[in-house]
């Protein structure tokens, strides 16, 4: 994303405490200690490394750790690639539960071997990158400038998990905001707005205050509040205090609690395709592993990823089970 985390200043883990005043209005969530968050980090590496210690030295070789950030999209596809993995005869492992920078972070030093990312998380929060680039332009620059620090963007999918703002449709009607510069209008009129974002989004290089500058308005103080992705949904699918919430465009409870997306007519946000990101050293060691994840890779849409997550966001399926029956319908699993 899009990246749909709570806590892009917890370096690790998207854990978040009490509530306090937000410096763009509202509130976020407190970020954890630096020792808790060490401490998780050192539990979940201690119980992988356990996990590897049992595994004979050949089998160790070949062993590959999987990596997701908390998220239903990023649970799903690291569950998909395991169950793939494995039926490929690889040793796949798994870690969930990361930040942004944090999955960043391991996977540079080579704790993870492979994640899924977002181009535009790439170009934006990794890489610094500013201008308006497409969405081809945007996959290339990132596998150019982050092939320099050993990662290797593999053929990307056709998902393009976007960031996006909603309202609920009868709100957006009735107000006649369709676009973000309608709704702009609207906060520097004096209406009083109200968002609910997720706490990483109020940070992020890509997120609320640079949106703010774009569009030239200001959402005033108190009306931005941080939650967990799932309170935004709930939030906006009643008749709330909230008008508008940060949103991902890949996430089936939009249209099944009849919300809208404004308009990017400014164009904001850059494309996110959502891309098996493998360390270089990774892929060296395994040659076949390329063709395996592009196999997946290949087979994922907007419209698919859709219908995925909503199978577990709104019907409450297990992700393991919505894994397993979307690679056997592929033919990618005996």
């Amino acid at each position: 994303m899009h990246d749909g985390l709570d806590c892009s200043k917890c370096n690790v883990l998207p854990r978040c405490g009490p509530r306090v005043p937000s410096p763009v209005g509202g509130v976020r969530w407190r970020q954890p200690s630096s020792r808790r968050v060490r401490s998780r980090l050192l539990i979940g590496l201690l119980g992988a490394a356990l996990s590897l210690a049992l595994l004979s030295a050949a089998a160790l070789a070949q062993a590959i750790v999987i990596g997701a950030k908390e998220f239903t999209e990023q649970l799903l596809v690291s569950e998909m690639t395991s169950q793939l993995l494995r039926a490929r005869g690889f040793n796949a492992h798994k870690g969930t539960g990361f930040a942004t920078t944090g999955i960043r972070t391991l996977q540079e030093r080579g704790i993870i071997d492979l994640y899924w990312e977002y181009t535009g998380t790439s170009l934006t929060a990794f890489n610094q990158v500013t201008e308006k680039l497409s969405p081809e332009e945007t996959y290339e620059r990132v596998k150019a400038l982050d092939a320099q620090r050993g990662l290797v963007w593999l053929a990307p999918s056709k998902v393009n998990n976007t960031y996006a703002l909603a309202m609920r449709r009868s709100d957006a009607a009735a107000k006649r905001i369709r676009s973000i510069s309608d709704l702009a209008a609207r906060v520097r009129e004096g209406e009083a707005m109200r968002l609910a974002s997720t706490v990483e989004f109020l940070t992020r290089s890509d997120g609320l205050k640079p949106l703010q500058r774009t569009y030239g308005f200001e959402f005033a103080l108190g009306n931005v509040v941080g939650m967990e992705t799932g309170a935004i949904y709930n939030a906006l699918r009643r008749q709330s205090e909230f008008d508008v919430g940060v949103v991902f465009a890949t996430d089936g409870r939009i249209s099944a609690f009849d919300l809208t997306i404004l308009r990017d007519d400014r164009l904001f946000f850059p494309s996110y395709l959502l891309t098996p990101v493998v360390r270089d050293a990774t892929l060296r060691r395994h040659l076949t592993l390329r063709t395996v994840l592009e196999s997946l890779s290949g087979r994922l849409d907007n419209e698919t990823m859709i219908s995925l997550n909503a199978a577990i966001d709104l019907s409450g399926r297990k992700v393991e089970d919505v894994a397993n029956e979307f690679l056997r319908s592929r033919a990618l699993l005996p």
